[in-house]
């Protein structure tokens, strides 16, 4: 059997629903290398062991090369980065939503290293780049010609709320206690805030970034494809 290229693969038969008790994903594929499909993207380990990653079901057996390099024909023209982020899992966080929302790029400006875990796997399917300070990264939008957002509740920023974000730019965020740097918030065309309501001064940084990118999403993005 030969999948098109452009069709995902799916196993014969019914999906069973998925449960709390149930495991995720799927098993091994029925029938034995014998009945394993002929298409380059499937991963013999996965087919013979069953997928159990947190994939959509479009991806299921596909190996990791191969769902990067479909990823890569439909990301979306928006980059985020992160400023001196103290909270690996908050780094983790906004990952993974950019991740979920098809984002070009993840800028992680600061130190290098930083624990992965709270990315959830999904670091191995986005694109990250390091730059050790954010004039590094301002230089790099410039030459890339992407406009810096900032995002922060600073006195003289202007609503998230209705506000015409570009197709393609890069949205920014500073550190989890003190925000934007001085040289982030000169180098940012703009600098937004999330309207709050409630009696907090602040919203968690992943929160914040995650509701940006949606906010981008809703301007920009048509319906995801379907699995």
């Amino acid at each position: 059997m030969h999948a098109p290229e452009d069709e995902p693969v799916e196993p014969p038969g019914p999906r069973r629903p998925v449960d709390a008790d149930a495991e995720v994903g799927v098993g091994p594929w029925p029938g034995g290398p014998s009945a394993w499909p002929d298409d380059p993207r499937l991963d013999p380990e996965l087919l013979a062991a069953g997928d159990r990653r947190n994939v959509v079901d479009r991806y299921r057996y596909w190996t990791v090369e191969a769902v990067v390099a479909d990823l890569d024909t439909r990301r979306h023209p928006f980059h985020v980065a992160v400023e001196n982020w103290a909270h690996d899992l908050n780094i983790g966080s906004v990952v993974r939503t950019a991740n979920a929302f098809a984002a070009a790029e993840v800028h992680v400006v600061g130190r290098r290293r930083w624990n992965r875990r709270g990315a959830m796997v999904t670091d191995r399917y986005q694109h990250l780049r390091h730059h050790p300070r954010v004039e590094d990264l301002l230089a790099w939008a410039d030459s890339a010609g992407l406009p810096v957002l900032g995002v922060d509740n600073l006195p003289g920023s202007v609503p998230l709320e209705g506000y015409p974000l570009p197709r393609a730019c890069v949205l920014l965020f500073g550190q989890e206690s003190v925000g934007l740097s001085d040289a982030a918030r000169a180098g940012a065309r703009d600098v937004l805030h999330i309207a709050q309501f409630g009696s907090t001064r602040s919203i968690n940084a992943g929160a914040a970034a995650a509701i940006a990118m949606h906010a981008w999403i809703g301007q920009h993005a048509g319906p995801p494809p379907s699995d």
